[in-house]
């Protein structure tokens, strides 16, 4: 365990992309939240956020670290996870106030 991070930087991690519509990601820890627009997934990279319309889970198998999305995807972008749980009003601070 990497405890700057707390995720388990000996999972690969990988994505692949087909046609913007179609997602597969490898080395994902945890889903922290999800829903048509947004999901965020703890992987061991960092956190991963993907941003797009009508998005769906197709599969989720957190024992494997394996994760398929579909909808129409429009951006991908990795955080460090002080920037949504933190003591400086991170995303989930904000929400339960």
């Amino acid at each position: 365990m990497d405890d700057r991070r707390g995720t388990n930087t000996n999972k690969a991690q990988n994505i692949s992309v087909q046609n913007r519509e179609k997602m597969q990601i490898t080395g994902v820890d945890n889903v922290v939240s999800f829903d048509d627009e947004t999901v965020i997934l703890e992987t061991s990279m960092g956190l991963l956020t993907i941003k797009g319309q009508e998005l769906h889970i197709n599969k989720l198998n957190l024992d494997d670290g394996n994760v398929s999305i579909d909808g129409e995807l429009i951006s991908i972008t990795y955080s460090d996870r002080s920037g949504i749980i933190g003591k400086s009003g991170g995303f989930l601070s904000r929400m339960f106030r």
